[in-house]
């Protein structure tokens, strides 16, 4: 038994239609971290990242979800962060993050429809508006807001690209199994 409920609608868009949810696209500053930028006096840059929300990635992948993260800035931080992940498909400083997409999904062969984007401010606009499932965390631009199928509980860096793969697992079905397979290891059965 889950303890996260979805509306009904909700899942039904997020199931990718008739071909499946197959990609989900994530933006970094502002969904998989608060948005907030610590530099140092050397002008290193530092980054929070929500253990909840590397976790969602992974289950994505396990699902048959490629997870994709394209970001408009590039950073030591980030690419750790992937890398500690297992994330290959991470694109950095990216100026045209629609351009990078499309040749993503057009060399996986993969539709819009087939595609989840979570984006917080402007530059993810052009995805959210061409996902077939598209989501804004809670405290995201309210231009991304009003185009998101799903704006989440959870703040960007705090919970937000979680509740999101949460959302896609449940939708495609397979939330139950993974829940049910890491419930299992706790007790040693």
């Amino acid at each position: 038994m889950s303890a996260l409920q979805f509306p009904p609608e909700l899942l039904l868009r997020a199931q990718g239609g008739s071909l499946g949810m197959r990609a989900a696209i994530f933006d970094v500053d502002g969904v998989l971290t608060d948005g907030r930028l610590y530099i140092g006096e050397a002008g290193e840059v530092f980054k929070a990242f929500h253990v909840l929300d590397g976790h969602g990635l992974k289950l994505l992948a396990r699902v048959g979800i490629l997870p994709i993260v394209i970001t408009g800035r590039d950073s030591p931080a980030v690419r750790r962060r992937m890398a500690d992940l297992g994330l290959a498909d991470a694109h950095y400083g990216v100026a045209d993050k629609l351009a990078v997409a499309e040749g993503l999904l057009a060399a996986r062969g993969l539709a819009w429809p087939q595609v989840a984007v979570i984006g917080d401010d402007w530059p993810d606009l052009p995805l959210l508006a061409r996902a077939g499932f598209a989501c804004a965390p809670a405290n995201g631009h309210a231009e991304a807001r009003a185009l998101a199928h799903h704006v989440t509980a959870a703040r960007g860096g705090e919970g937000a690209a979680r509740e999101f793969c949460d959302l896609l697992l449940a939708a495609s079905g397979r939330y139950g199994e993974l829940l049910a397979a890491h419930q299992g290891t706790l007790d040693g059965r």
